[in-house]
């Protein structure tokens, strides 16, 4: 590494931020006082949801790690995580959630077992340091999402540094994949709208049978709980052309309160950074419950699973608990005791999702979902 680039990296605030962490532990070690990590809690309990900001934001509750004897593994794996995370971003290198959990196997005794344990450290720091995890070095195994339709991508060729643009509607039969950084993409456009799709099935018809020429639309496979980075793109996307952000999702609870509230306002477990990573603009006008009854849809039953989602949503979720509209649909859907997939549209005919459904869905505004 050159000194340039040295002095550059050791200026980089991620580094600066993981650099004072631990001269404050160094320090504290030498008054002979036990240290201490505050990370913020990620979870619904610790967030707070309003429409003016659109995406749910974290309250003050913290959890402190002390080093203790019972305590000393957790505490010596958190400091190996930001060492390497420090190293990743000193020679501007990546690795994945997979990876560093593979790293760690060099560790001795602060190894981890599985990598969940990882991956939960991992969003501990991210989370202390109030970064996203991209931003400390590490990447998600899972793409960012399929896009096709009236877009062209411009990114950055790695070997120039001069834009290049990508033509999402020369594709062929395939698509653009999101890649897992999107920051820095910009987009060109005529689209009207962006439609953010649940399952890759659907996405291939609709784009098969070129449902973006006809309604002159932006289609996203979200492949269920959308990665960040998907969230992340169509986020910019949607900024940057002042485009709407309508989602179709399957009519059951994962759906609704999972996959849409996920890309919507957030989660939880992501609340440090859910300003960057959710789409407040996005309105439902997937399969509801009052749509299983108009389309006479073909159902499955609701398992126990389903209704616990479904009531621990209305109880504990401050989206839910915010919108009346959703309240109604969940014990709607309870009642009947049943959910439906947008497959179910096929009853119908293959086609009817797109000559039909879609079309009336999007002219009919009474009929979605805040």
């Amino acid at each position: 590494m050159t000194k340039t680039m040295a002095k550059k990296d050791d200026n980089n605030p991620v580094v600066l931020k993981i650099k004072d962490v631990a001269k404050k532990i160094y320090n504290t070690i030498l008054l002979q006082k036990q240290p201490q990590l505050e990370m913020p809690i990620r979870s619904l309990s610790n967030v707070t949801y309003n429409d003016k900001d659109g995406y749910f934001e974290l309250l003050d509750k913290t959890k402190t790690r002390t080093l203790t004897a019972s305590t000393i593994k957790t505490f010596a794996q958190t400091l190996r995580m930001m060492h390497l995370s420090k190293n990743l971003v000193e020679t501007d290198d990546i690795a994945t959630k997979r990876e560093a959990y593979y790293v760690s196997k060099n560790w001795g005794e602060a190894r981890f077992k599985e990598q969940p344990e990882s991956d939960a450290v991992m969003d501990d720091i991210e989370a202390m340091m109030a970064v996203n995890r991209e931003q400390i070095g590490f990447i998600p195994e899972e793409k960012g999402g399929a896009v096709a339709g009236e877009l062209i991508v411009i990114d950055k060729d790695q070997d120039t540094g001069k834009d290049l643009e990508i033509d999402c509607t020369k594709f062929g039969s395939g698509a653009y994949s999101v890649p897992s950084s999107v920051e820095h993409l910009k987009f060109k456009t005529k689209a009207k709208f962006v439609l953010a799709i649940e399952t890759s099935g659907m996405f291939e018809r609709l784009n098969k049978h070129g449902y973006w020429k006809k309604a002159n639309c932006i289609l996203i496979s979200m492949g269920g709980v959308p990665t960040r980075a998907c969230r992340r793109f169509i986020r910019k996307l949607a900024d940057d052309h002042k485009l709407p952000v309508y989602v179709f999702c399957d009519g059951d609870f994962y759906g609704y309160f999972n996959i849409y509230r996920t890309l919507k306002v957030g989660s939880g477990n992501a609340a440090h950074i859910n300003e960057y990573f959710c789409v407040p603009q996005a309105k439902y006008i997937g399969i509801t419950p009052q749509d299983i009854i108009d389309y006479k849809l073909p159902t499955h039953p609701l398992k126990d699973v389903d209704i616990k989602r479904a009531k621990d949503a209305l109880k504990n979720d401050p989206f839910v608990q915010h919108y009346k509209e959703w309240q109604k649909a969940a014990d709607q859907q309870i009642k009947m005791k049943a959910r439906a997939e947008q497959q179910a549209l096929a009853k119908h005919g293959l086609n009817f999702v797109i000559d039909k459904y879609l079309p009336d869905k999007l002219k009919d505004h009474k009929t979605w979902l805040p």
